[in-house]
């Protein structure tokens, strides 16, 4: 039993729930911080855990929902032929089984924040379902699955107040550059395969040289809206500490990847951008504590 259970939180990569859910809570934390909602300008601890709830399950399906679409794909790439559904440690019935069940919580953990958020679940699911389909026709995917993930800021200020300050938009924006980003980095030990099989991708279209630079001024774009953000909230230093701490640390992931010398890219994706959202919630929370609105 334990052992399907890590067979399965491999398959939707559970530790990359790290990379988003920081972004989200931190929506949360700025919606109720800015217009007093709940009382005393938190989140409850119950919105808290609805809020990590519909984080996990809506990823949970997505990520689902992306080995199912792509098996043919992960049966013939060669850095991909390890997984479960590929391997036949977990069958596609089953993955059916548990994306139904991961989208069931999603629904009752958004309808136990407000009806707003009720209302929106399916336009969500529709994101992050399409997303699978997009590197089979446009080399802008990687787009797609920043936006995917960027909504979250936006669903978890939708989940404290019922309603949607559109400069939460910024820090959608942000978080869809910032994933589109090293999503980007990532595809780069793809390239071949994706030669061969037809699918679309930036490394594949401009080159490793050229998509490093397409990732660096998204990244860069990260930091300009960024503090976009924290100028339009008036946010104290700790924010703005927060703005250095990130510049630096994708400074130093775009450091560790270069044309000729990919073999640092699991370090670049996993540890650095883990830090990022986590030391990111840290700081900007700081921020919300000493905040005074």
């Amino acid at each position: 039993m334990a052992g399907r259970i890590r067979t399965v939180l491999e398959m939707i990569k559970f530790e990359h729930s790290v990379f988003a859910l920081p972004f989200a809570l931190t929506g949360a934390i700025l919606a109720a911080r800015a217009t007093h909602q709940p009382p005393k300008g938190w989140p409850t601890l119950r919105q808290f855990v609805w809020i990590i709830i519909a984080m996990v399950a809506a990823r949970s399906a997505a990520m689902t929902m992306n080995r199912i679409a792509d098996l043919r794909y992960d049966r013939e790439n060669p850095r991909t032929q390890q997984r479960a559904l590929a391997t036949g440690a977990l069958s596609v019935q089953f993955a059916w089984f548990f994306t139904i069940v991961a989208v069931a919580l999603f629904f009752v953990a958004a309808w136990q924040l407000n009806s707003l958020a009720l209302k929106l679940a399916p336009l969500a699911l529709a994101i992050l379902f399409f997303y699978s389909f997009t590197k089979r026709f446009t080399n802008w995917s990687h787009i797609f699955l920043g936006f995917a993930l960027g909504i979250s800021p936006a669903a978890a200020w939708i989940a404290i107040t019922g309603s949607l300050d559109p400069r939460m938009l910024i820090l959608c924006g942000a978080v869809t550059l910032w994933v589109g980003g090293f999503d980007v980095l990532y595809a780069c030990q793809d390239i071949d395969y994706d030669r061969r099989a037809g699918l679309y991708s930036i490394p594949k279209r401009f080159g490793i040289a050229n998509a490093l630079l397409i990732a660096r001024v998204m990244h860069i774009g990260v930091v300009v809206l960024l503090s976009w953000l924290a100028y339009s909230f008036a946010l104290p230093w700790p924010a703005w500490a927060g703005l250095v701490v990130v510049a630096a640390l994708l400074g130093y992931e775009h450091s560790l990847v270069k044309p000729g010398d990919l073999s640092k890219l699991d370090a670049a994706f996993f540890a650095v951008n883990g830090y990022i959202s986590l030391l990111f919630l840290l700081f900007w929370g700081a921020a919300a504590a000493v905040w005074r609105v």
